[in-house]
């Protein structure tokens, strides 16, 4: 199963607020990624890439260019739920 995005928006930290076709609103930390993951230190290094984060076609997740992405389901289940 799924979890499509609806939108995304980035906030300071690193952070993104997810909200889920299904209403859900998730809060996912980006700043592991960057020890992980080579292609993530680009937000380390490019001002302003982070908040040029838009969702994929179909809401199966959320991209920043063609090496930068991060699937729904990663979002979903690694986002901490909100309020």
């Amino acid at each position: 199963m799924f979890h499509k995005i609806e939108s995304v928006a980035a906030l300071s930290d690193l952070q993104l607020s997810v909200l889920f076709r299904t209403g859900e609103r998730k809060m996912y930390n980006v700043r592991p990624l960057l020890d992980i993951y080579d292609a993530f230190n680009s937000f380390s290094l490019t001002h302003g890439l982070f908040e040029q984060v838009k969702v994929a076609d179909g809401g199966y997740g959320v991209y920043w260019n063609d090496t930068i992405d991060i699937s729904c389901n990663e979002l979903y289940i690694n986002g901490k739920g909100t309020m």
